[in-house]
């Protein structure tokens, strides 16, 4: 008789562009992952609200339905001593300017299976330094 199979959670890196399009489109995130992010992806996800509301592309009242959702979805943000120096460390590796970028490939390197993002730049970041995922991957099938 063969071993019993064990499901095994996926855990994604997201950042704050991808948070924003999840909860814009609505979609809802299979129940065998797991989402991690910086502590700073909410904030991040906010002002790309803010500016999208001060462009005119979203109003205020779907600004606050957004800003709902992105608070109510579940991620595990980080914020410890490890991830912080591993992203100073791939940021100076890279001889990346700011460490934003290098902070989603540290927590993908530390926590994650794979990135998913929707940032063309970042995704050309990371490529060659973490798994890239496609958005697809995020959702229920």
């Amino acid at each position: 008789m063969a071993p019993p199979t064990v499901e095994r959670m996926t855990r994604y890196t997201i950042d704050a562009p991808t948070l924003l399009r999840l909860v814009t489109d609505g979609i809802e995130v299979h129940a065998d992952h797991q989402l991690v992010a910086p502590v700073a992806v909410r904030s991040q996800a906010l002002q790309i609200l803010l500016d999208r509301v001060r462009a005119g592309e979203v109003s205020d009242k779907e600004a606050r339905r957004l800003h709902t959702a992105l608070t109510e979805t579940k991620i595990r943000v980080l914020n410890d001593r490890v991830s912080r120096w591993t992203a100073f460390q791939v940021a100076q590796e890279q001889d990346w300017p700011v460490a934003g970028a290098a902070e989603y490939v540290a927590v993908t390197k530390l926590q994650a299976d794979a990135l998913v993002t929707v940032d063309k730049e970042l995704a050309g970041k990371a490529k060659g330094l973490v798994p890239l995922a496609p958005f697809s991957a995020l959702a229920k099938p």
